[in-house]
């Protein structure tokens, strides 16, 4: 033992001594005091990689893109998600991107297009919509490369109500081969994004089966299902069965209660039973956290967190 450190120890030891019992019971409430610090700031290690958003820790992180992002990793996150990355400034998806490579942080979805919630943009086969889609991939394409992204968020937007289903559908296919044919090269994939009727009523893509249909037409690595458990407890339920079913065309998740969409353990769904049948599957990708916060302010944000901790402790 380093003997400036055996000196230190033994002439701290023997001020406690001479103070008897309460000295040692002293010594032990600054051991365990230490101890409990140390417990209440290491970071959760979460089984799977969720994924925070820009402001849902703005109360307790600030307002800054960068500090929050520090902070996410500090609390244990793995992942990240930005719907809105692909319209931010390019020196601030670089910095981003830096942090993330920094912190080890993978980057989830981004929107790669733009949607047409009221308009048959895909489901109508017109050529100029269909070129309009196909030129956001190709930007999007530069995006996912800056913040090195591999998932991007696609909705074909509304139903065309002159048209019967199955037509619509061999258009929606042969516009996702073709956005398929741009991505592939990159390794990107595409993740198709069934919305439910209550929050978006009218959209084409609304069901798990659905998309998994799509994705077996489109036959691409570049063109897989998002799983929202959100919009398909409220869609269809079933959640279990219907992710088994779809499993090898799932390549994202995202989540969020039900009724209210906010964080795990605020409604009806039972996450942690949700969480460990993913993990029983050996998913290694990322579930986002596209939902609110049921508190407002820092206590609110600290039950996400205490929620997600809850919910993962599933082993």
């Amino acid at each position: 033992m380093d003997r400036r450190k055996f000196i230190q120890k033994g002439a701290l030891t023997g001020s406690f001594l001479g103070l008897g019992t309460v000295g040692i019971h002293a010594m032990d409430a600054v051991v365990r005091d230490s101890a409990f610090a140390k417990a209440e700031t290491e970071p959760h290690t979460f089984n799977l990689n969720y994924a925070p958003h820009i402001g849902m820790f703005k109360e307790l992180a600030g307002e800054n893109v960068i500090d929050q992002l520090n902070f996410m990793a500090d609390q244990g996150f793995t992942a990240f998600e930005d719907n809105e990355m692909r319209n931010r400034p390019i020196d601030e998806q670089e910095a981003i991107a830096e942090v993330m490579r920094r912190r080890g942080l993978t980057m989830g979805v981004f929107v790669a297009h733009k949607i047409h919630w009221t308009k048959p943009n895909l489901a109508s086969g017109k050529q100029e919509w269909r070129e309009e889609f196909l030129a956001d991939i190709k930007s999007s394409i530069e995006v996912a490369k800056r913040v090195n992204a591999k998932w991007m968020t696609v909705v074909p937007g509304h139903v065309d109500l002159r048209q019967n289903i199955d037509f619509q559908t061999a258009n929606v296919v042969e516009s996702l081969r073709q956005a398929s044919a741009l991505l592939e090269p990159h390794g990107i994939v595409m993740v198709l994004e069934p919305l439910n009727f209550r929050n978006h009523p009218g959209l084409f893509l609304s069901k798990s089966p659905q998309a998994y249909q799509i994705c077996k037409a489109v036959n691409s690595s570049s063109c897989k299902i998002l799983f929202d458990i959100y919009h398909q407890q409220i869609q269809e339920g079933n959640l279990i069965p219907n992710i088994e079913q779809c499993w090898d065309e799932i390549a994202y998740f995202q989540i969020g209660d039900n009724p209210g969409r906010n964080e795990p353990t605020s409604g009806e769904i039972n996450y942690k039973n949700v969480f460990k049948y993913i993990h029983s599957r050996g998913f290694k990708g990322v579930l986002g956290m596209e939902h609110g916060n049921s508190i407002e302010g820092k206590e609110g944000e600290q039950r996400v967190i205490d929620a997600y901790v809850e919910s993962d402790q599933f082993l």
